[in-house]
């Protein structure tokens, strides 16, 4: 069994079931990122940026295309009632899949100008959604349309889909992305992965505090991630972080240490947990989409 892992830290074995094995589901596409976990359909609907499309696996189906043209979708999550929440670098906006499938622009602009390029999303248990807004989509000429920069910056936003205000709450940043809470939603984790342009750039993971679910202060480094960069990440129930990198899912505990590795034979874009119990991984990796069950659960909010 550990010839598929890396375990620093013996604490790393109590997340792994006598027969965790990492299994490739599919295959296929171009760069795979933003999968989400649809228990009403036990499948699994994922981004192939450069390919403008969105991918559904489902043991029952098999592979097939869920969505083209994407508009360049990336990140994705739920919302309470299930309904798909998606970042679209096309768009430069924050979009939501209805129940009669049409999908409704949440969010496109910030203090009247346009966002960059919605990146990666999490809904908090009050129902407000915070998101990444790096530049990716506006100078990578296959992961989106292209345009101008309008924004001073790339920061991190809280849209409140009730009252429609949208807040600025990560300024920090040279290139946010990949974003999750912790359990209790009193830290914000938040990646920098601007080293993807940048030899001289980060390629780590910054923890925040939320301050009266609203807005966040104390940043600070988490973990510097390598090799690769922190795309996306995910929290289980007990607050340990699953970070997309190079060659694996890094584990690390909520103090900062780095427990082991999921090894995995492609780059890893992104994450999520999934299945009725929530105990099963779904990587999104390269051209593939990969599965393993694990002795943890993952987070509903995240």
């Amino acid at each position: 069994m550990t010839n598929q892992f890396e375990i620093f830290d013996e604490r790393f074995r109590s997340i792994l079931l006598p027969d965790s094995k990492l299994e490739r589901l599919a295959s296929g596409a171009v760069w795979s990122e933003g999968p989400v976990y649809l228990e009403t359909e036990n499948c699994v609907i994922w981004s192939d940026i450069p390919g403008n499309r969105l991918l559904r696996w489902s043991a029952a189906d098999g592979l097939s295309e869920f969505l083209n043209p994407s508009h360049f979708q990336n990140g994705h999550t739920l919302d309470s009632q299930g309904r798909i929440i998606a970042c679209s670098h096309g768009e430069r906006a924050v979009m939501r899949l209805e129940i009669d499938g049409t999908w409704t622009k949440l969010v496109s602009h910030f203090e009247g100008k346009k966002l960059n390029s919605p990146n990666d999303v999490v809904v908090k248990s009050d129902g407000s959604i915070w998101f990444s807004d790096p530049s990716y989509g506006l100078i990578q000429p296959n992961e989106g349309y292209g345009g101008t920069q309008e924004q001073a910056g790339c920061f991190v936003y809280r849209f409140d889909p009730i009252n429609l205000d949208i807040d600025a709450v990560v300024t920090d940043m040279e290139q946010p992305n990949g974003l999750a809470f912790s359990p209790d939603e009193k830290t914000l984790y938040v990646s920098d992965t601007s080293a993807s342009h940048d030899q001289n750039g980060n390629h780590q993971i910054r923890a925040y505090d939320v301050v009266n679910d609203s807005s966040t202060s104390n940043g600070r480094v988490f973990a510097v991630i390598e090799p690769g960069l922190p795309d996306g990440f995910r929290l289980d129930k007990q607050g340990w972080i699953f970070t997309s990198s190079q060659d694996s899912i890094q584990v690390f505990t909520p103090d900062g240490r780095l427990l082991g590795k999921i090894l995995v034979p492609e780059k890893v874009g992104n994450l999520t947990f999934g299945g009725a119990n929530k105990d099963r991984l779904f990587i999104a990796a390269s051209s593939s989409l990969y599965a393993i069950d694990l002795n943890t659960q993952g987070l509903k909010h995240a």
